[in-house]
């Protein structure tokens, strides 16, 4: 198979001044191994594929390139479905025993029914630009619980439609995705709903950080899977609680010589990049306009700052042309690869890096590089994909 190629592309590139060995620890162990012997537990989990990829490693002048497909995850196309819905469970369980319900209420005793009263009159919510919100829907759904998902204008009627099919009321909220967050939680506040949000602020940590420990049930799955250990890890960011995730679970498996972690982002919502750069939480404002909808957010979340403002190695911003283009290259590739547009912004760093040889240097590229990338969705809205890919 000859190499592909991938047409060039604008994009920034930020060595973190501060990268080194993270000072927090922000996902203890215990609470790992809870949500991977559960999530294993559940009806329908397998470990999804990682599919090897020579020709875009050939493209990009290094020894392999491994790529993460999550687009089978749960019937749910997405990652997600492991933070969103482990994270349900929890709160699930730490509200009946509250209203002394239940004690030890874990998610099998959630699955058979067993609290089925007492969970109808629980109701979670959240912002979401599609995917968590989906998976917030499918764990509300599958443990017993009311839902209701806030969106903002940018998301797309499918995946609307697909939240709306598991039982999840859908209101719109005007602005961005940060905005829909703060209107999320002004409604919880009023009604006494739960909030189950994959970014964490001040005062509000603890599901946030069910959702990344769920998360990381992908990125040991890679690590059983993949062939000899990897040299650079690319995953994309929204809030950077994947990113985080997975730098927590790389640094667990392979110890503090592990991979190079690159946060990948769009360059419309590059709040990793610009935090990077300030040395500090930063706010990237505006309507976030990018097509790589997943990662609209403008805020980092606060769990995830406090791993990667040491652990990750650099960040980049690419537009949203280079991702078209990353899902155009996949498709066409022998056997294709279905991935939609939040899923690629890592296979277009590394592909754009990979050709200019400053930023090759920069992130230590060379020819005996094996890359680990995360592909995080499949075609989770298929008539936008089809849009898309041509």
């Amino acid at each position: 198979m000859s190499p592909p190629s991938f047409p060039p592309h604008p994009f920034r590139l930020l060595r973190n001044p501060r990268a080194g060995t993270p000072g927090l620890v922000v996902l203890p162990e215990g609470g790992f191994r809870r949500a991977r012997d559960a999530i294993r537990a559940w009806p329908g989990y397998a470990p999804t594929p990682l599919r090897d990829l020579p020709d875009v490693a050939a493209a990009a002048g290094v020894a392999a390139v491994h790529y993460k497909d999550e687009g089978g995850r749960f019937g749910l196309g997405s990652f997600k479905a492991l933070g969103g819905a482990w994270a349900v469970a929890r709160l699930l369980g730490a509200e009946l025993a509250r209203r002394g319900v239940a004690q030890a209420a874990d998610s099998a005793a959630l699955l058979a029914g067993s609290h089925a009263e007492a969970t109808r009159d629980i109701t979670v919510t959240c912002a979401t630009d599609g995917n968590h919100g989906r998976a917030v829907a499918w764990g509300a759904r599958q443990f017993g619980c009311r839902c209701v998902i806030f969106v903002h204008p940018g998301v797309s009627r499918g995946r609307r439609d697909a939240m709306a099919a598991l039982g999840a009321e859908i209101r719109e909220a005007a602005g961005n995705y940060d905005d829909a967050v703060r209107a999320a939680q002004a409604e919880a506040e009023r009604r006494g709903w739960f909030v189950v949000s994959d970014t964490a602020y001040p005062g509000y940590t603890e599901v946030p950080r069910d959702v990344m420990q769920g998360y990381r049930v992908m990125a040991d799955e890679a690590a059983d899977q993949i062939p000899a250990p990897p040299t650079h890890v690319f995953v994309q960011a929204g809030v950077g609680g994947v990113a985080a995730a997975v730098s927590v679970q790389m640094r667990s498996r392979y110890g503090l010589d592990g991979p190079l972690l690159v946060v990948a982002e769009p360059d419309r919502a590059a709040c990793i990049l610009a935090s990077l750069s300030a040395g500090a939480p930063t706010v990237v404002t505006g309507a976030l306009d990018t097509l790589m909808a997943g990662l609209a957010c403008g805020e980092p979340s606060l769990l995830a700052w406090q791993e990667l403002e040491r652990a990750a190695f650099a960040a980049m911003a690419v537009p949203d042309a280079a991702a078209v283009d990353a899902m155009r290259l996949l498709t066409r590739r022998d056997p294709p690869v279905t991935a939609g547009e939040s899923a690629v912004a890592g296979l277009a760093a590394l592909l754009l890096a990979a050709a200019e040889a400053e930023s090759r240097a920069a992130l230590g590229l060379g020819p005996d590089s094996r890359v680990l990338l995360f592909g995080t969705e499949g075609a989770t809205d298929p008539a936008l994909y089809a849009r898309l890919v041509g």
